[in-house]
C-alpha cells in the first residue's frame, strides 16, 4: 500500500487529467468564502488552479502556492493572470500580513495543521479570512458512494483477504485554543455536473488511492465502477452527477488583540 507521502504527491503524474476532470468550486461557494473588499487572495496547495481561476475572476491579485512543479506547470498554462510560486501550507513564501484571504482547496488533509495554521495566520492581515473548501462528488448520495467504493482498489489485509482502506474524515479543520482565528462558520453548496460515463470513470482515476494502486488493481476497480454505472444508467450517454462544495471559514484575530478573544 502507498505511503501517505506517496499519495500526497501522486497527483502530478496525472496533472492535465486532474485539471480536466475534477470539478471547479461553484461560484456561490467562493462568493460565500470571500471577505468584503478582498484585494489579495492566496490559494495554498493550489494544484492545477481550479480554485485560483475562480478567484481570479473576483479578486485583483491571486497568488497560487503549489509544491509540485508538474501541477504548477498546468496551473501556469491554464490560469493567466495568476501569480504562481513554489511552496506549501507549512512554508508559504510570502511576507507577513500580505493577504486579505488565504484559501486551501481540497488539500487541507495533506497538510500539518500544527505548522500550517500559524503560517497562514502569519501571511494574513489582521481580520483576514482563512477558508477551506472541499469540492467533489456528493457521497451522501447512495449511488455516488457505491460507485466510489467499487472503484477503490482493495488491498490485502493481515489475514490475506481483500479489504478496502478506511476513508479518513478529510473535512475537518482543527484550530489551537486560544489561537489566531475566530468567527468560525461552515456551509455547503450542492450542484450538478453533467458527465459522460467514461468521464466519470476517468475522474475516479484521479484520486490518490487509485493513482498509486498497481495497474492490475487500478484496472479492476475502475472496471467495477464502470459496470455499476452501466447497470444503474443503461444506455445513458450522459449522467447528472450530484456534487457538493463543503466550506469552512474563520477570520484572523488582530495581532494586538487579547489572546483570549
Amino acid at each position: 500500500m502507498a505511503t501517505r507521502e506517496e499519495r500526497a504527491t501522486s497527483f502530478g503524474a496525472i496533472a492535465a487529467e486532474y485539471d480536466r476532470l475534477r470539478p471547479s468550486p461553484p461560484e456561490a461557494a467562493v462568493d460565500w468564502l470571500l471577505p468584503e473588499h478582498c484585494q489579495v487572495a492566496v490559494d495554498v496547495g493550489a494544484g492545477t488552479g481550479l480554485l485560483a481561476r475562480t478567484l481570479a475572476r473576483k479578486v485583483t491579485q491571486v497568488i497560487a502556492v503549489e509544491p509540485d512543479e508538474r501541477m504548477a506547470a498546468v496551473l501556469r498554462a491554464r490560469s493567466p493572470g495568476v501569480r504562481v510560486v513554489a511552496g506549501r501550507g507549512e512554508a508559504i513564501p510570502l511576507p507577513d500580513a500580505t493577504a486579505d484571504s488565504v484559501f486551501v482547496s481540497s488539500a487541507w488533509h495533506w497538510m500539518d495543521p500544527d505548522l500550517a495554521v500559524p503560517e497562514i495566520a502569519r501571511v494574513l492581515r489582521d481580520g483576514g479570512r482563512f477558508g477551506v473548501i472541499w469540492t467533489g462528488r456528493d457521497r451522501e448520495v447512495g449511488w455516488i458512494r457505491e460507485v466510489g467504493r467499487l472503484s477503490t482498489p482493495r488491498t490485502a489485509g493481515p489475514d490475506g483477504r481483500a479489504e478496502e482502506p478506511r476513508r479518513s474524515r478529510h473535512r475537518e479543520v482543527m484550530l489551537p485554543e486560544p489561537g489566531p482565528f475566530h468567527h468560525v462558520e461552515t456551509e455547503s453548496f450542492a450542484f450538478t455536473r453533467t458527465m459522460a460515463k467514461n468521464a466519470i470513470v476517468d475522474m475516479l482515476a484521479t484520486y490518490s488511492g487509485v493513482i498509486t494502486a498497481s495497474p492490475q488493481d487500478r484496472a479492476a476497480g475502475l472496471a467495477r465502477a464502470r459496470a455499476a454505472l452501466e447497470e444503474r444508467f443503461p444506455g445513458a450517454a450522459e449522467i447528472d452527477v450530484p456534487m457538493r462544495a463543503w466550506c469552512w471559514l474563520a477570520d484572523r484575530v488582530a495581532r494586538d488583540a487579547p489572546c483570549d478573544e
